[in-house]
């Protein structure tokens, strides 16, 4: 009979978070309950973490600070804040980012960093404040800027997909608040989904800047200082050399892959019959 093993090193913890069998269910799930498939997948992952250094991903940070405000104002994603069951609310702006102000090594190195802190800070510190095992999210992409004046026709997307997958995806028509609303306090809605009119709003109603896209952003400067500490603690063992991450990309789980692809795919060709979606739309997904 197979068994899982997870080494006592500091890889292997930084996967499970103390959390080894909620960790190894969500391996299973992500496989379909195939025992054989779940454990290369959990191996394949453990072992392209030690090949790039995923350990210590969060202990590099993009410098300087203004390359960095570059970084993050073409590559359009932040958190906002929390469900009223705890999962955070991650924001996607899957249009208007272009990634046009560094080379790919540099968004996806932070790319990952921003899940490496989501795994090792955010969903951790949810768990222990609900009391309960917390380790997905609620993304809500923000659509606008895509050729997709026919995203209403969605239902063309939808029997692409697995069930399982199926239930993840939710399309919400206008800015998507009223749904949002059912599952979360206005404070933690993405800036997107506040927005009256052609307006977006920028400060939130205690001054502080309410678009969870920007550097200034709350979670993006905590994020940032979070790399900076790491850095530093790092840098009095080792010195650590400037410069982006190259990470070897690992394959990508079947699942998402498929939303990816069945949403884009049909999305696109929508738009180039319908021209660019003038109207606002959200896409709510809920992870497992």
């Amino acid at each position: 009979m197979q068994q899982f093993v997870f080494r006592g090193d500091g890889c292997s913890k930084n996967v499970y978070q103390g959390y080894r069998t909620e960790t190894l269910v969500r391996f299973l799930k992500a496989r379909d309950g195939s025992v054989s498939k779940a454990h290369k997948m959990l191996v394949d992952c453990l072992n392209w973490r030690i090949d790039n250094e995923i350990d210590q991903i969060l202990a590099k940070p993009i410098v300087p600070t203004d390359f960095y405000r570059g970084v993050r104002d073409t590559q359009l994603v932040g958190m906002s804040g929390y469900t009223r069951e705890g999962l955070p609310v991650v924001a996607v702006g899957v249009g208007l980012s272009t990634y046009d102000k560094a080379s790919i090594h540099y968004y996806i190195q932070s790319h990952i960093q921003m899940n490496e802190y989501r795994d090792r800070i955010i969903l951790p510190s949810a768990s222990k404040k609900f009391g309960r095992y917390i380790g997905t999210c609620v993304k809500v992409l923000d659509m606008t800027g895509l050729k997709l004046s026919a995203l209403n026709q969605i239902k063309v997307v939808r029997p692409l997909l697995q069930e399982r997958t199926k239930k993840k995806v939710q399309v919400l028509s206008g800015s998507g608040k009223d749904e949002l609303l059912k599952i979360m306090d206005y404070a933690s809605l993405p800036h997107f989904c506040k927005r009256e009119g052609s307006g977006s709003s920028k400060h939130g109603r205690n001054g502080t800047n309410d678009n969870c896209f920007s550097f200034d952003h709350a979670f993006h400067q905590q994020l940032y200082d979070y790399t900076k500490q790491q850095a530093l603690a790092l840098e009095a063992v080792a010195p650590s050399k400037e410069g982006s991450v190259h990470v070897t990309l690992p394959e990508p789980d079947p699942d998402d892959a498929k939303i990816a692809e069945t949403i884009e795919s049909t999305f696109h060709r929508m738009g180039e019959k319908n021209g660019i979606c003038q109207s606002f739309h959200e896409i709510k997904i809920n992870g497992d």
